[in-house]
């Protein structure tokens, strides 16, 4: 089974009787139990977030991941396929997540299960149950950037770091649990949601479309992207589409402004 990287509703219906296929439902438990693509499975997004430490927003513990892999019956054979009711986030996080091990057959459904009740596809209601299996993870740093790695970066020409957080947040107006407002030196700012058709209609936009605007920004594919957000929800989805765009150099910043913001000793612009 090859599927490319961002799949509609169509293409996702006509593959749901193929093996090795693993859909995972990551909207909150209570909209899973309202309706779903039948054969997802529910996964609770924050399993995605270390949850403990300074900073517990950034990517699980090896350990951590093995185990939550193994609950949710991944093997290496299998293509994942991802959907959430947050118009992408999360769905884009996860397979930042898979990439960052080493699993490359992922999905992302675009327009999630929005998009699949409009295209008139069915839901199921039933509460679909893993078969568990042993995940060994070993956690490859080619898709994570930290402050060590931006610090190094900061001055170089062929890197740039992509803000997806809000225009008040990038200029330091607006403050979200952290010290000290403001970006990353030489950052650029490009929210989250411009690459949405809408909020009601969460599909991406047109590549072409979203590539334009990125390129006037500097965002351009012969450059490494470092993107973040507050706490790398938002950017899981800007992860998700500058890969869609054919960006081969993308690295997420898991401690994001959460972690930059805290601390008393990284450089701000405002």
């Amino acid at each position: 089974m090859s599927l490319p990287l961002v799949i509609s509703p169509q293409q996702l219906s006509e593959q749901l009787s193929t093996a090795n296929l693993l859909i995972l439902d990551l909207s909150s438990a209570e909209n899973y139990h309202k309706g779903h693509i039948p054969g997802a499975i529910h996964m609770d997004p924050a399993r995605l977030l270390r949850g403990h430490g300074e900073v517990p927003n950034k990517i699980p513990e090896p350990e951590q991941l093995s185990r939550l892999l193994g609950e949710i019956g991944l093997t290496p054979e299998r293509h994942v396929v991802v959907y959430d009711d947050q118009m992408g986030p999360w769905a884009g996080r996860m397979i930042w997540t898979l990439n960052s091990i080493g699993h490359q057959r992922c999905s992302f459904v675009n327009g999630h299960l929005v998009g699949w009740i409009e295209a008139g596809l069915p839901l199921e209601t039933q509460i679909n149950t893993p078969t568990p299996t042993l995940y060994p993870v070993t956690l490859t740093s080619e898709y994570l950037a930290d402050i060590a790695y931006i610090y190094d970066h900061l001055d170089a020409s062929d890197h740039i770091v992509l803000d997806v957080r809000s225009p008040a947040e990038f200029t330091g107006e607006k403050i979200i649990n952290a010290k000290r407002g403001g970006h990353i030196p030489g950052a650029v700012n490009y929210e989250w949601t411009r690459a949405l058709v809408s909020s009601e209609q969460p599909q991406l936009r047109p590549a072409a479309e979203i590539m334009a605007e990125l390129n006037a920004l500097g965002v351009t594919p012969d450059k490494t992207i470092i993107t973040h957000c507050q706490t790398h929800r938002r950017s899981g989805l800007s992860y998700l589409f500058t890969k869609h765009l054919g960006f081969d150099k993308v690295r997420c910043y898991d401690g994001s402004w959460f972690e930059w913001g805290n601390r008393d000793d990284t450089p701000i612009e405002t």
